[in-house]
């Protein structure tokens, strides 16, 4: 090979690769598109939650019950985004894989379960009970037009209550996650859970799981087909207990 082919060969595969990385960019951008934080200002982040205190919250609520779900079906599989790096801030924010949710909502869930296991399908759980100073990091790192997809401290998330469960689906001959018409986590209109683009395997999975959650009378977050809701969820305070003081097997 000449010099000029062989230089001619470097630049199209180095056009190629950029091209491919650019690809990979956009997509990424299409669905985290909250900017990467440094590490020194993800832990300021964390800080400034940790001393950051709850909103105060009158009137008479249920006992909190929280329970990890999967004690109550090993059927269910977790897959906790939030104790690694593929979440929106890139970082691990959860110390440990684990989801709990008030029992009365794990009870519906494994009920869920139990239903889509007829149809072949598992739950897969993305994240349940969340302490409230996660939900403040989440509002402090999200640029103020993309709020419509994480929940204000100021009111606290139903997940702060244990009352709320993302969740997707897994085939159970192949153990393999369900495509959806969107990746977990994504802020865009394909995270809608009436969007109607994308392939109609992908809408007929998004909607088995919604009718079956439905059935169990869970409601999906409007922006987010993997989001639940629990009926009776204003009946649970918001919680801001750490992972660590919550019971390991019930």
């Amino acid at each position: 090979m000449s010099v000029r082919a062989r230089d001619g060969l470097r630049a199209a595969l180095a056009a190629g690769l950029l091209a491919v990385l650019l690809s990979a960019c956009a997509g990424s951008s299409s669905r985290y598109p909250v900017p990467a934080l440094p590490v020194s200002k993800l832990e300021q982040l964390r800080a400034d939650a940790l001393r950051a205190l709850p909103p105060e919250e009158t009137g008479e609520f249920l006992d909190t019950d929280l329970v990890e779900v999967v004690t109550l079906d090993p059927g269910l599989r977790l897959d906790v985004r939030y104790a690694g790096s593929d979440n929106f801030l890139r970082a691990p924010i959860y110390p440990e894989a684990r989801v709990f949710l008030q029992r009365p909502a794990a009870e519906a869930v494994v009920r869920a379960n139990r239903v889509l296991q007829a149809h072949g399908y598992g739950l897969l759980l993305f994240d349940g009970y969340r302490p409230w100073y996660v939900t403040r990091m989440f509002w402090d790192a999200t640029p103020s037009e993309q709020r419509n997809f994480v929940a204000d401290p100021a009111t606290g998330s139903r997940h702060n209550r244990g009352c709320a469960i993302d969740l997707s689906l897994f085939d159970l001959k192949t153990g393999l996650e369900v495509p959806m018409p969107s990746g977990y986590d994504e802020f865009s209109e394909r995270a809608h859970p009436d969007y109607a683009g994308g392939k109609a395997e992908q809408r007929a999975a998004r909607d088995l799981l919604r009718t079956t959650m439905e059935a169990e009378g869970f409601t999906v977050n409007d922006d987010e087909w993997w989001h639940y809701d629990c009926r009776d969820w204003q009946k649970y305070r918001i919680g801001n207990a750490f992972f660590k003081d919550l019971p390991r097997t019930r």
